[in-house]
């Protein structure tokens, strides 16, 4: 009864939550519509350049604004801001938090009907909370080590510019043009930052936070030191590209080597959950026992806490530093 009236409380606010975004956008649509007008007609032609805003600005937390406030308080936005940037999406977190809850109620409303016990529905649908977060994390993750991967061969091209003649500046503003998403973007952001007057130091510091990978900042500490001792920029550049070309081909490495560890993480962290779905669906009277008598609750939680701790110290095992 208790998940009953939580539910219903957590459905009627997302729906006040929608209700109020909708209204919101619709008040500001004339604005939104002569803004895109202005947009359209100031835009650069097809001679122009294309020049990125690199000015920091601060990014809403949520489209309500007290419930924006109050993760403002939590003094969340630029961490927050930044981390969803470097998984390259456009969610907020207040978008994050009301999708967890949603969830959260929603999926806890349904086993809540198929089981009939409050707090067995409560902790598997808790669950539901952090993945959310985790799906941002995976696209973080995902896009930092595609920027790995292409940074050998960007360093490359910057010492081609360079030994024909190049500056260090033009050698970055020819890897903007030339390369890829996303090294392409971040590396544009710093050329650009370094045209509107911005000095070397603070533009390769704004780097290494969008992209905080160790390569990144091993190539902008070289820059850095050669600026300040002097030394052949293309050679250091050089060096620096096939030490990140050894270090990922060692991560290749040892990801191969330690890909059974993983696989044998996985399956016997999720053996025990298929498995118990399958004996419910065999026999749901006979696994009821598990959630409907104390004795099986206490060994369904330990059996579940268990099961975190092994599969947190297999992930320990295999998890090798580079």
């Amino acid at each position: 009864m208790l998940l009953m009236v939580l539910s219903i409380c957590v459905g009627s606010f997302a729906a006040a939550v929608l209700v109020a975004m909708t209204v919101g956008k619709g008040a500001s649509k004339h604005g939104t519509l002569r803004l895109a007008a202005l947009d359209h007609e100031f835009a650069p032609t097809d001679y122009e350049e294309q020049i990125t805003d690199i000015r920091k600005h601060q990014r809403l937390l949520s489209a309500i604004p007290w419930f924006n406030h109050w993760l403002t308080k939590l003094n969340l936005a630029s961490v927050s801001s930044l981390y969803l940037y470097q998984a390259g999406v456009t969610l907020t977190l207040g978008t994050l938090v009301l999708t967890s809850i949603a969830g959260f109620a929603f999926l806890g409303y349904i086993l809540h009907l198929r089981f009939g016990a409050v707090l067995p529905a409560l902790f598997l649908s808790a669950g539901f909370l952090p993945l959310p977060f985790l799906y941002v994390r995976h696209r973080r993750t995902k896009r930092l080590f595609k920027l790995e991967q292409q940074l050998p061969e960007a360093l490359g091209m910057m010492v081609s510019a360079l030994r024909v003649g190049h500056s260090l500046i033009a050698s970055l503003g020819a890897v903007a043009q030339d390369c890829h998403e996303p090294i392409s973007g971040e590396i544009r952001k710093c050329f650009e930052e370094q045209n509107y007057g911005v000095d070397l130091r603070t533009a390769l510091v704004n780097l290494t936070e969008r992209a905080p990978i160790q390569d990144f900042r091993i190539f902008a500490a070289a820059v850095l030191i050669q600026k300040e001792s002097g030394g052949n920029l293309a050679e250091v550049l050089e060096n620096v590209a096939q030490t990140t070309r050894e270090r990922f081909r060692l991560k290749k490495q040892v990801s191969v080597h330690t890909a059974q560890g993983r696989m044998t993480g996985w399956i016997l962290s999720l053996l025990p959950v298929g498995l118990g779905l399958a004996m419910y669906f065999v026999n749901p009277d006979g696994m009821s026992v598990l959630w409907k008598r104390p004795m099986g609750l206490k060994l369904l939680y330990t059996a579940i806490g268990m099961d975190i701790v092994g599969a947190l110290i297999i992930r320990k095992i295999v998890r090798i530093r580079v």
